[in-house]
């Protein structure tokens, strides 16, 4: 059966999750939805059921989890959140959506006012990966947008309002920017430096070998713009 691109990858209890996309009734790319299976030394994996089917909004994309330690989604301490892209298969349209597991990860409820955000007039408007930002406490989420990242901020994990934007005039014609991640590396213990951050992408051509690739930026995050030194 059809898996690729990982998704949502998090450790709970001593066990790895990793859902992954995911086309169960074919060897070959269809209705994408969340696989799932569990580790817990990273080589013997215990395959589970479907996490994330799709549904009237559309296929399920990449994504990303996070565990809402201070339950800033009211669903209690320790639930799992799920956020992913709904791809529309007929219209293309793409749209940012969130789901809620009580149960450690393996299973999840959606929320029923998806999307939480919708497209902004974007042909490629997707794979939301989110992490909690202390500094401002609240959630970050970057997004591919086409040819740049977008940056989000909630404080609930369903209400998202836009921070910034990130690389349109970095972009190489052609090459979308998707499966975008940013990775926080704090200065070493006696350097006062404040942290620098790493923004990475995914682009559509362009790589070494003529093919897609990965970009990476070094800069730093404020809070609400990830900038160049």
């Amino acid at each position: 059966m059809w898996m690729n691109d990982p998704n949502g990858m998090f450790k709970l209890d001593a066990v790895y999750h990793l859902y992954y996309q995911h086309h169960p009734n074919s060897t070959n790319w269809g209705p994408m939805h969340w696989g799932h299976a569990t580790s817990r030394d990273l080589v013997h994996w215990t395959h589970h059921p479907i996490a994330l089917a799709p549904d009237s909004l559309g296929y399920i994309f990449s994504g990303s989890t996070v565990v809402d330690a201070y339950n800033t989604a009211g669903r209690g301490a320790g639930t799992i959140v799920a956020f992913f892209t709904h791809h529309d298969h007929k219209t293309r349209n793409e749209s940012q959506s969130v789901a809620y597991s009580a149960d450690g990860g393996f299973t999840f409820e959606k929320f029923e006012g998806n999307p939480v955000i919708s497209n902004p007039g974007l042909r490629a408007f997707r794979d939301p990966k989110v992490s909690w930002d202390s500094g401002t406490a609240q959630w970050v989420m970057v997004v591919g947008g086409g040819y740049h990242v977008r940056f989000y901020g909630s404080k609930n994990t369903r209400d998202w309002r836009l921070l910034s934007t990130f690389g349109e005039s970095l972009s190489t014609p052609g090459a979308v920017w998707e499966c975008p991640d940013m990775i926080a590396f704090a200065a070493p213990a006696n350097h006062s430096a404040a942290p620098r951050h790493a923004l990475l992408v995914s682009v559509s051509k362009g790589g070494p070998n003529g093919g897609s690739g990965t970009r990476y930026f070094l800069g730093t995050w404020n809070g609400t713009t990830f900038s160049l030194p």
